[in-house]
């Protein structure tokens, strides 16, 4: 019997393992699809039910695909190893198929584990790339040109037939999977994206064809980047679509995109969705360029990529920190973009990328957070949660890789740049319903008499509806503090010196221009 091990590659479409499933069966051969709910995965800090509620929904139709063509699909709560060692017993298990996945520290260390089980027992373990994610690295030089050569190659082909071992031989999945794991019942249901290659498949068509025309333009809105990004973020993370072939679609839509190539579209039109496609296309390649540096440095989970920037959050009142760290998960810092932008994704699972780096620089650099404070609880927040990128881009707007620019927001500049209106604050934060425009960037500006008149007391201590947090730190003044360490940690020569070695290590390299 072959395993095919499910991980973050729920779909059947461009997957390797089921391929190879395929092409065994073709020769008699049984297989078996597991997908194993792994306690020590499911009940770390980075983990929400919310993601596992879009993994059952992913799973539940691939269930069904499988069914069609033969394939069956096992579900199990237990440890991999443990899973392996159970289903070994009842049918000698040849060959472990899976995907790499660039994972957390937990399941990096459970991928060693089935690896040594695997040696133990005599199995066979292969694993296929998904996503342009090079293992082993030779370096970055020539990185992006293998990377594309991989979104270039041909797709695996999907299965169109697979033979299984009877139900009698291998039990049936378990229910009440979230329940025995203790992760309860998930509060985003209604508001959050719906998982399954189905909706994922639906979403890359309709960004292409429909949605993504102003793309390239409004992606740093909140206001519209909701509808106008590609909303593909969550489907890449768990696998319902591959990463080829959102890039292979993108390459053919760009290919479509001529004057007079479609009907009812104007030369602007074709400029700004050529222009929406190829911005969507090097994302792609960022996507897999962050994930890259999880990769190649496992350590950066836990560790700043420059090292000497291990102590530079130290030294502060842990209850100061505490408390504004409590205000910033509820949405409660006096900074209306950064309140709405937390409500929003707490609430859906899902802000745009700008708002994104907003909340971790704000977190970072005015609360001066240190960023492994925050950084799991956050991943519990974004339904796209992929540690790779996760953990690369929170370092990255925390001023501690030493090869990026530093970037303090304003959250002032970000109202006034993105949402001058208050269309998307008014919406999440309530409080701010009635506040005139000039003041939505600072409520606390408001004078007193106005604030009596619009509903919203600024700094109400006594728990009433209508107030509204004062602004948790003195944006001057953090701004000023954060400034003056991150610069003159950068000018140490071990900083200058490490920074190399990042670089060296991490930092993107131009693509040779084609002649």
């Amino acid at each position: 019997m072959h395993i095919v091990w499910l991980k973050r590659d729920l779909r059947l479409d461009d997957h390797g393992p089921f391929a190879e499933a395929a092409r065994r069966s073709a020769l008699g051969e049984s297989m078996l699809a597991i997908y194993v709910y792994e306690p020590s995965v499911w009940q770390a800090a980075d983990a929400d039910v919310s993601h596992l509620a879009f993994v059952d929904e992913a799973l539940d139709e691939l269930e069904q695909a499988l069914g069609s063509i033969g394939g069956r699909l096992v579900r199990r709560v237990g440890e991999v190893t443990e899973v392996l060692a159970d289903l070994h017993a009842k049918l000698p298990i040849t060959s472990l198929l899976a995907h790499a996945e660039t994972g957390n520290a937990i399941t990096f260390a459970r991928d060693r584990a089935v690896a040594r089980w695997c040696r133990a027992h005599g199995v066979v373990f292969r694993e296929w790339a998904q996503n342009g994610v090079t293992r082993p690295n030779p370096g970055r030089d020539g990185w992006a040109t293998r990377w594309e050569a991989f979104m270039r190659s041909e797709r695996h082909p999907t299965p169109a037939q697979l033979r299984s071992p009877p139900p009698a031989a291998v039990p049936n999945s378990q229910p009440g999977i979230s329940q025995s794991l203790g992760l309860g019942v998930d509060p985003r249901a209604r508001l959050r994206q719906q998982g399954g290659s189905a909706q994922a498949a639906v979403c890359l068509d309709s960004f292409l064809r429909v949605r993504g025309r102003d793309y390239q333009r409004t992606m740093g809105s909140p206001v519209e980047a909701g509808e106008t990004c590609s909303r593909l973020s969550p489907h890449l993370a768990w696998g319902t679509i591959g990463v080829r072939r959102a890039w292979q679609g993108a390459q053919r839509r760009l290919g479509q995109l001529v004057p007079t190539g479609e009907a009812n579209m104007s030369d602007e039109d074709v400029r700004a969705w050529r222009g929406s496609v190829r911005s969507f296309i090097s994302r792609l390649s960022w996507h897999c360029h962050f994930m890259q540096k999880l990769e190649d440095e496992p350590e950066i989970e836990t560790r700043c990529m420059l090292r000497c920037a291990e102590d530079l959050r130290v030294g502060m009142d842990p209850r100061v920190l505490a408390e504004r760290r409590a205000a910033w998960q509820t949405g409660r810092t006096g900074y209306p973009m950064v309140d709405a932008c937390m409500r929003a994704l707490t609430a859906t699972g899902w802000i745009n990328f700008r708002m994104r780096a907003m909340l971790v620089s704000f977190a970072s650099h005015h609360l001066w957070l240190d960023w492994r404070s925050f950084a799991p609880w956050l991943g519990r927040q974004f339904l796209d949660y992929e540690p790779g990128i996760h953990y690369s881009q929170i370092q990255m707007q925390s001023g501690t890789t030493g090869i990026n620019t530093l970037r303090i927001y304003s959250p002032r500049k970000q109202v006034e740049d993105h949402d001058p209106t208050g269309v998307f604050i008014r919406k999440w934060v309530p409080e701010l319903a009635r506040v005139p425009d000039e003041y939505l960037a600072d409520p606390a500006e408001m004078p007193a008499l106005l604030q009596q008149m619009v509903g919203c007391r600024v700094g109400g201590a006594d728990g009433s509806g209508d107030a509204y947090p004062a602004p948790v730190v003195d944006h001057k003044t953090a701004y000023r503090h954060a400034q003056e360490r991150l610069f003159s940690l950068r000018a140490t020569p071990q900083a200058r010196v490490e920074s190399k070695a990042v670089y060296q290590k991490h930092g993107s390299r131009r693509r040779a221009r084609r002649r």
